[in-house]
């Protein structure tokens, strides 16, 4: 347990730019010209009515955007702390696919949930803000590190992870209740079941990582087919030429006068 900042790279780095980025550059465009920067602002938050009439760059662009500098120094501040380790253990691929995985969960949930009208909302509701992806880590901070401890910073006290990934859950399900942000909680809530349920269905190394694998693996097995086509091609001319080779089931050549070891591997591919 330490007071130290975490690393402030990789794409955790990049998101936090991004987001800034934006956020600052509408500031200055809305004090210019309010009405174009409300205007992005509508058509980048996220809307479910918008969505279902082809808005789908929504489901990602809402997460980029933040309602004041409060929220967006929460927010990225939270996403710095949690997804910078996550993102030290785990690799960039891994982070980047759970990250955007709770973003685009977290839409979808709001969606769904906006059309049943449940909770006295509407699909003509706006959401924005990164609590989607942050909740997913949080989730996945939770089954991965739970008993991890860390203080409370200013207070000296600690506290488990797991547990604290309780009580923001908790509050964020009063909020869906009772509070005035209840479209934010519950993209938030969405995040936090998909990040649940990457963890539960994704590959260990993520998704990237294992189409990664196949990709070289079906390249492998393609030069491997070629080299024992190849084999069998030169047999045949071989034996037109009255002389009889031989290779074994991987394109090895057979020396008939030698005693290799016929499961030494270290020369293939």
């Amino acid at each position: 347990m330490t007071l130290s900042f975490p690393p402030f790279e990789g794409m955790i780095r990049k998101i936090i730019l991004i987001t800034l980025a934006i956020f600052f550059c509408l500031l200055l465009l809305h004090w210019i010209a309010p009405g174009i920067a409300g205007t992005i602002f509508a058509v980048g938050a996220l809307t479910p009515v918008m969505v279902l009439h082809g808005a789908i760059w929504q489901l990602i662009t809402y997460s980029f955007l933040s309602g004041g500098i409060f929220q967006v120094a929460f927010d990225m501040l939270s996403l710095w702390f949690i997804g910078s380790y996550l993102e030290t253990t785990y690799g960039t691929r891994w982070l980047t696919e759970i990250y955007f995985f709770s973003v685009v969960g977290a839409a979808l949930t709001t969606i769904a949930v906006a059309y049943t009208h449940a909770f006295h909302m509407s699909p003509a509701q706006t959401t924005y803000g990164a609590l989607g992806g942050i909740f997913g880590l949080l989730a996945a901070w939770a089954v991965l590190m739970g008993d991890q401890k860390f203080l409370m910073f200013p207070f000296p006290i600690s506290i488990r992870a797991k547990y604290l990934v309780i009580i923001f859950i908790l509050i964020a399900v009063a909020s869906v209740f009772q509070g005035p942000n209840g479209f934010l909680s519950l993209a938030s809530l969405g995040g936090a079941l998909f990040g649940y349920i990457y963890l539960k269905v994704a590959p260990r190394r993520g998704y990237a990582f294992a189409a990664t694998e196949r990709v070289f693996s079906f390249r492998n097995g393609y030069y491997r087919w070629k080299r024992r086509r190849a084999a069998r091609k030169f047999e045949v001319y071989m034996r037109k030429h009255d002389r009889n080779v031989k290779f074994d089931g991987q394109g090895r050549y057979i020396d008939p006068d030698g005693k290799k070891d016929p499961t030494d591997k270290r020369w293939m591919n």
